[in-house]
């Protein structure tokens, strides 16, 4: 067999039977040599597919937005990212373009259905940057007619105050730049002083299943390397001032081997800012992860608050937002080996309840 031409693809059995098992192993290396050539051709072309989306999505002008629409409805075109492609799409144009143009081309009536998620994101990403859905028409139109199925249907259609900090990706054509603001601020500190008591607390984790999966919904969604979950109910109400001292003493896996001396800080914390650090872990995801952008960052942050403040299950956003408002926040940082102390790649949030009797941890790390 000289030339691939003369492979018969349907004759492997055959030969085999007939004991020409070097006719099948030479098949076998010549599909092969094709598979690596054909997926090398394919990277290729997702890669300037890619391109092509990015050049489009980057320039503004309703010229810009009529074919790349017309592109991406048609065409469907695969970039090779394991992320979904409309989330990014909504995410760039809300950044480049101007909303009257967006209004006018992406929201007009008789929009393509294959695009409503492309709409769906696309009106959250304008939310998120303190676009007034009632001064456009179409954008009005849109907040009302997503299906109550979608999970952005839960948002609500306009900006909530403490959302008002949002942190979003620099990009250009031919990259973007971003960073998680994990750091612990110097403000509101509430160290304690060391040594500490080297005495565990009797409380037990009782997180279920649901409220721990609600609970690190921001990382995992921004696919961040680990995190971890647990929820102590107290037997009594504890003051918000007691939480420091006792947050270390708890039996969670992110503090295992913490010492008496060992790095422990914590600060008292706002809820915007608790909330702008779920959103960017989220939306600009790990260190190796482009997240989920703005819309679903949203998303699964405030899913993070609810499963964090003990919010009940099928909870309104507003429901949320209140009971998250009454709750006491706090952000940590240690040294244990289950954190590595990398810049904006570690942090510890804990929500006391607002009636003091339940405290609920979110740990994360970016660093594997």
């Amino acid at each position: 067999m000289s030339d691939s031409g003369d492979l018969q693809w349907g004759q492997a059995e055959q030969r085999a039977v007939q004991g020409d098992a070097s006719y099948v192993r030479e098949l076998g290396e010549q599909l092969v040599d094709r598979h690596v050539v054909a997926v090398r051709q394919v990277r290729e072309y997702e890669r300037q597919l890619a391109n092509v989306v990015r050049v489009l999505a980057f320039t503004p002008g309703r010229d810009s937005l009529v074919n790349l629409l017309r592109f991406l409805d048609e065409k469907r075109p695969s970039t090779g990212s394991p992320r979904p492609l409309l989330p990014f799409v909504a995410s760039v144009l809300a950044e480049r373009h101007h909303v009257a143009d967006l209004a006018a081309v992406v929201f007009e009536p008789r929009g393509r259905e294959y695009l409503n998620e492309l709409r769906a994101c696309l009106l959250h990403e304008l939310v998120l940057r303190g676009v007034r859905t009632d001064t456009y028409p179409a954008l009005r139109s849109a907040a009302h007619v997503l299906p109550p199925w979608h999970p952005l249907s839960w948002l609500p259609t306009h900006r909530i105050d403490v959302e008002s900090g949002a942190d979003f990706p620099t990009r250009s054509l031919n990259g973007s730049s971003y960073g998680v603001p994990s750091q612990l601020p110097a403000e509101g500190r509430v160290d304690l002083p060391t040594p500490r008591t080297s005495e565990r607390s009797a409380l037990r984790d009782t997180a279920t299943t649901d409220v721990r999966e609600s609970i690190v919904a921001a990382p995992q969604a921004g696919e961040w390397a680990d995190f971890g979950a647990w929820v102590f109910p107290l037997d009594e109400a504890v003051p918000p001032e007691r939480v420091p001292a006792l947050l270390p003493t708890l039996p969670m896996g992110c503090l295992d081997g913490l010492g008496p001396t060992d790095r422990f800080e914590i600060a008292v914390r706002p809820l915007d800012e608790i909330w702008r650090l779920l959103f960017a872990t989220a939306s600009m995801g790990g260190m190796y992860d482009s997240g989920v952008h703005g819309a679903y960052g949203r998303l699964w942050a405030w899913r993070s608050i609810a499963g964090l403040s003990g919010a009940p299950a099928g909870a309104s956003a507003e429901e949320v937002e209140h009971r998250a408002r009454q709750t006491n926040w706090f952000h940590f940082e240690t040294d244990t080996d289950w954190f590595h102390g990398d810049i904006d790649s570690d942090y510890g949030i804990v929500a006391l309840s607002p009636d003091h009797r339940r405290i609920a941890v979110l740990a994360a790390t970016d660093t594997d």
